[in-house]
């Protein structure tokens, strides 16, 4: 979606309010950053991989499946996060970081809460309605946090992961059988004809006090595979004028950003969720086919574009360059304006950074995500491999720890103010404290994704999936 759109269902959540009130930091650290333990660029993948992927299995509660959205602070249950936490139990079992025995268990009790988890109209007391889930949950009751809305993006993140779990668990046993029986019917329930409330696309999401939202999934953004999960829903499919309801935003995202034209979305998080799970190399709706290149391709060049403009630092961060590139939603500094080498610079929280097509929409206060570089690895592994090795060669002796790179951090945030989160470090400047599952989630998977495709091919088989291309127009390539 495009800025605006971030921001209102940022904003719809609750969350940022309730971030607003948690406790305050002080600025301090050291002067001078210590050099990180020596890693290859293969064995800085691997440890990442390892690290990312113990976030998901010992912050997700054992038995529910309860994710939280954030750690180490106190957070709400994310069911995006519990999506991605679904998405990363193949990726630790293929490893041997976690028996297979050990995660079919857990990932059937996971499901077997969502079954059970009360849905219904009431405003308290349920955790979904339609099928759909309360984008954020209550940690202890599994219910409805605060004022949350019933969120279709975040739903279907949700049954990605579920998808995801029913076609890797194939086994005869009892726990594999109940796993593909569990996500079916979980996925199933959404009914995806009722979120048509506004026309042919996809509405955003529903609260119960004032109803449908305004906003629908309307144009690129992350949101593509909202579309292929309705347009293959197997209980409540919508039909293909949704698909052409989706594209027919294209147009104003249609553009070139430091020389290179693509279909543009300044945070790189939205030119990566989807491909997370689908393969969209080789295979072609009719805009893209229109367009001489697919999907994949063009988040190539999304990367390409954001590297150009970190190379040409038009504002002037620290740290910027060749190597230390990525811009996409995630954590912040400071809320204000302060003012940056004599000139008054506005600072941010939580926010979508990103080189956006339209001047007005521009976020960049020199904070850089990680996982915004990371999740694009298999784009563009000639540019991101050097990226990561130069930030955690650079910055890796307080950015990486227990559970791989912190969400984000700030080279040019040297400011002597309160913050809202994180810490200053010496030279380095602002450090985050935090993890987000939306940022730890396709770090697991995209590298896998890199090394041995295994979550493209375990959703190449899944037939819903391969429904919603086909409906939507897609042909070529792994789809026959």
């Amino acid at each position: 979606m495009n800025r605006r759109g971030f921001l209102q269902r940022a904003a719809a959540t609750g969350l940022l309010a309730a971030c607003a009130g948690r406790s305050r930091h002080a600025p301090g650290g050291a002067s001078t950053l210590p050099a990180p333990p020596p890693l290859s660029a293969d064995a800085l993948l691997s440890e990442t991989q390892r690290r990312t992927f113990n976030y998901f299995w010992q912050t997700t509660e054992v038995a529910r499946g309860l994710a939280p959205d954030l750690t180490p602070d106190p957070a709400p249950v994310s069911i995006a996060s519990m999506g991605f936490a679904f998405t990363a139990v193949p990726v630790g079992v293929e490893h041997g970081w976690v028996t297979r025995a050990e995660a079919a268990q857990r990932v059937r009790g996971w499901l077997q809460f969502l079954r059970d988890a009360p849905q219904g109209p009431d405003g308290s007391g349920m955790a979904g309605h339609k099928g759909f889930f309360y984008h954020f949950l209550d940690a202890a009751t599994g219910t409805r946090f605060a004022n949350s809305e019933l969120s279709t993006v975040d739903s279907a993140l949700l049954f990605m992961g579920l998808r995801s779990c029913g076609q890797y668990f194939n086994g005869a046993g009892p726990d594999e059988t109940e796993i593909r029986s569990l996500a079916d019917l979980v996925c199933d329930r959404a009914d995806w004809n009722w979120m048509q409330a506004n026309g042919p696309g996809i509405c955003m999401g529903w609260r119960p006090e004032t109803g449908f939202l305004s906003a629908d999934w309307i144009g690129y953004n992350e949101a593509m595979f909202v579309y292929l999960l309705a347009l293959g829903s197997t209980s409540h499919p919508v039909g293909p004028d949704s698909w052409a309801a989706w594209t027919s935003g294209y147009s104003s995202s249609w553009g070139t950003i430091m020389g290179v034209e693509h279909l543009t979305f300044g945070a790189l998080f939205a030119h990566q969720f989807t491909q997370v799970w689908v393969n969209l190399r080789g295979i072609n709706d009719a805009y893209m086919s229109a367009r001489g290149f697919d999907y994949f391709e063009n988040s190539r060049r999304a990367v390409l574009s954001q590297r150009a403009y970190a190379i040409a630092n038009p504002m002037g961060w620290e740290g910027y360059g060749p190597d230390v590139w990525g811009l996409s939603a995630c954590d912040g500094p400071y809320d204000g304006m302060l003012v940056y080498r004599g000139a008054n610079a506005r600072f941010h929280t939580y926010a979508a950074r990103g080189v956006y097509l339209h001047a007005q929409d521009q976020i960049d206060d020199g904070t850089l995500s990680v996982s915004a570089t990371l999740g694009c690895l298999p784009f563009a592994p000639e540019l991101v491999m050097p990226a990561v090795s130069a930030m955690y060669q650079r910055y890796g002796s307080v950015i990486y720890t227990d559970y791989g790179f912190v969400d984000c951090y700030n080279p040019s945030f040297k400011f002597e103010v309160q913050l809202l989160s994180g810490r200053r470090v010496g030279d380095l400047g602002w450090v985050d404290s935090r993890y987000y599952g939306l940022t730890q989630g396709p770090i697991v998977a995209m590298i896998e994704n890199y090394r041995s495709g295994l979550i493209w091919r375990l959703m190449q088989n899944d037939s819903v999936i391969r429904r919603g291309l086909v409906r939507a127009g897609f042909t070529g390539g792994w789809l026959g």
